[in-house]
């Protein structure tokens, strides 16, 4: 199954086949739907008009499970369309996740041991035993640095065979992820922190875009 939203993540309709059907559950030669990985929500979309109810990944492939009586059939030509703006904000929130965790990580050295992306904020939990609201000022600072620099996100192959990928901008390793990301770090925009205490010796920052409006 060749993963399009990988290839060009803006792509919001795509003309492919169906490469298996079982019951109420399908694949496609080709998809631009994305499926939860990574902490990244799955897009919404539909197929042929069939709304995707949810989806799953085994073995590399992308089963959607669609309405019973999808009437779908293996090597039927199809549609899928997904639900942009989602698509958008999650693209978004995903690398604002990912570069305040990579700048915490980098600066701090915090333990992460949970992450949740979303369509209207981002969450990383970390190992801490202070409040960690006060590393967000100097945090803010590196990463508005970052975003007002405008950096290309690189992305790319780390092993083909696993479907592994990562990202990677100037100044940072190849940082593993297969989510799908945004072209620019000007894109992501800026964001507003907030700290939420989950329990003894753990933080969670959850992370918000100032501007959430769809290009």
């Amino acid at each position: 199954m060749k993963r399009v939203f990988w290839d060009n993540p803006y792509q919001t309709t795509l003309s492919t086949k169906v490469s298996s059907v079982r019951e109420d559950e399908i694949t496609l030669e080709e998809t631009i739907a994305f499926s939860f990985a990574g902490g990244q929500e799955s897009d919404r979309g539909t197929v042929n008009g069939n709304p995707i109810l949810n989806s799953r990944i085994d073995n590399n492939l992308i089963f959607y499970r669609l309405p019973h009586g999808h009437g779908l059939s293996t090597s039927q030509a199809v549609t899928v369309e997904i639900d942009w703006p989602r698509r958008y904000r999650l693209m978004r929130l995903h690398f604002a996740a990912e570069l305040v965790l990579e700048i915490v990580t980098k600066t701090y050295q915090l333990e992460k041991i949970g992450a949740h992306i979303g369509e209207e904020k981002a969450r990383i939990d970390f190992v801490f035993d202070k409040n960690i609201s006060t590393i967000f000022e100097a945090l803010l600072v590196d990463y508005n640095t970052i975003i007002k620099a405008d950096k290309p996100i690189l992305t790319g192959f780390l092993d083909v065979a696993l479907q592994r990928r990562y990202w990677k901008i100037d100044g940072f390793a190849e940082v593993p992820c297969g989510g799908t990301h945004v072209k620019s770090t000007g894109e992501v925009g800026f964001i507003t922190l907030k700290r939420v205490n989950i329990g003894a010796g753990k933080e969670r920052i959850e992370i918000q875009l100032v501007d959430d409006s769809v290009a």
